[in-house]
């Protein structure tokens, strides 16, 4: 198998670190970023405490009954908050939905005027208090990590080094917590149904908490698909598709997925927790001039953050 670059850098020599520490993670981050579009990363932020009580409040609310979870469900928020359930959400050019559930939590505004229609209220669990408080601190630690990730990466870009912070303080990021769910009859399964099929991140950047078992790989330019397995409560960072549009395909949005287990663990489940760092929908995507040259023509037209939400949402079947 060829080497694959996914190095695992620590944050706190961005954040605390010398002039040649910060340096060297600026190189870092963005080298594996314009070869692979993955990194792992330690000192994030997050106690190990924090993520066992995650996991298990997250675990908790999957194992309510399925009356209760639906009532959590509105369609009309197109999944973009509260819980959206088995059979709803496909990959791109997918025919079969992905074998999972999930819940989704998003920005709490404050200090400034906002519209309910970008940014509907989080929807409260009422059997379990702690998923709420503990899913809200999460999304702060996460949205802070992601702000000093980004700043590095557009002191990569040669960008002013607050460059992003503009568009994602107060911006549209989403904690997502999945429950890849047992299948009791696997044999009956469809030949092309998974955990979660071949895609691209839609957003910025994505955090994903490490999660209970092995499952996701990456597509390397090779052709080939590599696992990738976080170290103790490293996070897994990767670019999205608006990154990837913003820098002209300077920095790479990799296709990823999620596999099924070895058939005798296919009764098991699998949680996962990504927080997708999404910008204000305001925000423009058109490729920034210093990423387009002769070599590298234009290959994006101009789109917002919003637009190209909208359209991506449309086309993983999460609103019609």
């Amino acid at each position: 198998m060829a080497l694959v670059n996914i190095p695992r850098l620590d944050l706190l020599q961005y954040t605390q670190g010398s002039a040649a520490q910060r340096a060297q993670f600026v190189q870092d981050i963005g080298r594996a970023f314009n070869e692979t579009g993955f990194v792992t990363v330690a000192n994030h932020g997050l106690s190990e405490e924090l993520i066992d009580e995650l996991y298990a409040v997250v675990k908790a609310f999957f194992e309510l009954p399925e009356a209760a979870k639906r009532k959590y469900e509105f369609p009309e928020l197109a999944g973009q908050r509260g819980y959206t359930a088995k059979g709803k959400e496909k990959a791109k050019d997918a025919h079969t939905p992905d074998l999972k559930e999930f819940w989704q939590r998003g920005q709490t505004i404050v200090g400034a005027d906002y519209d309910k229609r970008d940014f509907p209220d989080n929807i409260v669990v009422e059997e379990l208090p702690r998923f709420n408080e503990v899913t809200g601190e999460i999304y702060k630690k996460l949205e802070q990590a992601g702000r000093e990730l980004l700043k590095a990466i557009a002191t990569y870009l040669t960008l002013e080094e607050d460059y992003f912070e503009q568009y994602v303080v107060n911006g549209n990021s989403i904690l997502r917590a999945i429950h890849y769910f047992p299948i009791e009859n696997p044999e009956v399964l469809p030949a092309d149904a998974v955990r979660a099929g071949a895609h691209e991140d839609i957003n910025l950047i994505t955090l994903l908490i490490g999660a209970s078992a092995d499952g996701l790989e990456v597509w390397t330019k090779d052709g080939e698909w590599f696992p990738i397995r976080a170290k103790g409560e490293d996070i897994v960072v990767n670019v999205g598709d608006m990154l990837q549009r913003l820098t002209n395909n300077k920095l790479k949005s990799t296709t990823h997925r999620v596999v099924n287990p070895p058939q005798e663990l296919m009764k098991t489940s699998r949680y996962s927790v990504p927080f997708f760092l999404h910008p204000k929908a305001s925000m423009s995507l058109a490729c920034l001039d210093s990423c387009i040259s002769e070599a590298y023509p234009k290959a994006y037209p101009d789109y917002t953050a919003g637009q190209y939400l909208d359209e991506r949402l449309r086309e993983i079947g999460l609103k019609m």
